[in-house]
């Protein structure tokens, strides 16, 4: 699961190279693309390519095999198979707003939640933790370690996102997210959020 997981990531990563330099490539040679990544973003790089310009011709081919959403079809649904068939997944994912991508990476990041004493011990594993400052009698709180893996810190991130701001059920862990954001900073609020997602692995607690 975790190949496949590294593998998307790569794709989604390339695809999002490609688009994000294609305007400045095509300004190069006259034409304006229109902005973002949508259809009106598809058809103008098929106009330019249509006028046989120098940079047109050489990303004709490859453009033709974007977009992304082409590409990780495969991946994504081999995703949705694993998250299917496996007892933790499916728990992970009872949570509104925690997609596909971001169950595969918690649960193959946490592996066996039998190797963590508590569960808060499983927040400082991808990094969600602050460091700590301990000369002697002083104890200093830091930023995040992000001692941990980059990808499932970064997509527990975006879940915890999409509990606060996009999903619609008022569920009791976006209720503690909110009252910590009014009184807290909202980044904060989402770092402790995410690292409150990974408690679910610790305590296998359904949504």
């Amino acid at each position: 699961m975790r190949a496949v997981l590294t593998a998307r990531e790569c794709i989604v990563r390339m695809c999002t190279t490609m688009i994000s330099q294609s305007p400045g490539l095509a300004k190069t040679f006259g034409p304006t693309l229109a902005e973002g990544k949508g259809q009106a973003f598809d058809r103008s790089v098929r106009r330019a390519c249509q006028m046989m310009l120098p940079c047109a011709i050489c990303s004709k081919g490859c453009w033709r095999c974007c977009p992304a959403s082409r590409i990780c079809g495969a991946p994504d649904r081999q995703l949705a198979r694993f998250a299917r068939e496996d007892a933790a997944c499916r728990i992970v994912s009872s949570a509104p707003g925690v997609g596909t991508a971001t169950v595969i990476a918690f649960v193959t990041t946490v592996d066996d939640p039998a190797r963590f004493q508590t569960a808060c011990d499983v927040g400082a594993y991808p990094g969600l933790t602050p460091k700590r400052y301990q000369p002697g009698d002083v104890n200093i709180g830091g930023r995040l370690s992000k001692a941990g893996d980059r990808l499932t810190r970064k997509l527990l991130f975006e879940a915890a996102t999409a509990i606060l701001y996009r999903t619609l059920p008022l569920i009791a862990l976006r209720q503690w997210g909110l009252r910590l954001s009014a009184h807290s900073e909202s980044g904060k609020a989402r770092v402790a959020l995410a690292r409150k997602l990974l408690t679910i692995r610790k305590t296998n607690s359904m949504f």
